[in-house]
């Protein structure tokens, strides 16, 4: 009968529509609403919940911030860099782009000590927090928490691994791709669509600070931390600028005391050190016995 097979057949067509619609798809599920402007706010949550279940479920308790910039590299891979920029000048000895090129790349080389210092210092901080922690089912303090990227950040990550410690990478999600270094510990490696979320979990577990020399991110995480401590939101929690020649002469922070648009106090808020072993033995003298909450 071509009339009751032409209806089933429109009957079983239009039960496909149905189940291929996109309004049957159970809510969690659809990825056309999670990613619309409307559910902002649950995405949003959704950063903030999934990495500190994560984290709790690692036994993360407490953790060292450590920042810096992301051109830094190791000395190695900066003197590399140079002979190429030599190498280039020399063939067009007149180029003016290339000498600037050929002066980032020695100031590069003079900059790499910042990559081994932060690799000493992750070093310090997790051998002290994760010595025991296989004795304590996993749980660990001082834990390291970087951007997860390139320079100053790997250098961190990778003090941490050749310690056989673990630590932590927060990535984010940038125009341009940003792998995450290889020596993130990998089920502590997270990747954020928020910078306000990223900066949350940075600061969350946090029990100190440390600031290798870097461009407007770090600028941006210090100026952050610092108006943090400043209105007692972080309590007392250390901030070290690492490299007080490069500090004191990229910021006049007595001028703004002078000026009185920071009081003299707020100067005590930084500690400038110079060396791995100081850094850490300062932050480890200033850390309070349980980590703040956010």
């Amino acid at each position: 009968m071509p009339g009751f097979n032409d209806q089933s057949n429109g009957e079983q067509a239009n039960l496909d529509a149905i189940l291929k619609s996109s309004t049957y798809r159970i809510a969690h599920e659809d990825p056309d609403l999670l990613n619309s402007n409307a559910m902002r706010g649950v995405r949003m949550l959704l950063e903030i919940t999934k990495p500190d279940l994560d984290l709790e479920t690692a036994g993360v308790e407490s953790t060292i911030i450590v920042f810096g910039g992301a051109r830094i590299v190791d000395r190695e891979t900066a003197l590399k860099g140079l002979e190429e920029a030599e190498r280039c000048l020399s063939e067009n000895p007149g180029s003016s782009t290339l000498k600037r090129q050929v002066a980032h790349a020695e100031h590069r080389v003079v900059l790499s000590r910042f990559y081994d210092l932060a690799r000493e210092f992750a070093r310090l901080a997790s051998q002290h927090g994760q010595a025991n922690h296989k004795q304590c089912h996993g749980c660990a303090s001082h834990v390291i928490v970087t951007g997860g990227g390139p320079g100053i950040m790997e250098a961190a990550n990778r003090g941490a691994f050749e310690a056989g410690c673990r630590s932590i990478g927060l990535n984010i999600t940038l125009p341009f791709e940003q792998h995450p270094n290889p020596y993130i510990t990998p089920d502590l490696c997270f990747r954020f669509n928020y910078f306000s979320l990223r900066k949350f979990h940075f600061v969350m577990r946090s029990v100190g600070a440390i600031l290798f020399p870097g461009g407007f991110g770090t600028l941006d995480e210090l100026f952050e931390l610092l108006t943090l401590r400043q209105v007692g939101t972080k309590g007392s929690m250390p901030i070290v600028l690492f490299g007080t020649e490069f500090w004191t002469k990229l910021v006049n922070f007595d001028y703004l005391a002078e000026m009185g648009l920071i009081s003299n106090d707020d100067l005590d808020l930084i500690h400038f050190s110079d060396t791995a072993e100081e850094a850490w033995n300062f932050i480890r003298s200033q850390t309070l016995a349980e980590p703040e909450k956010s």
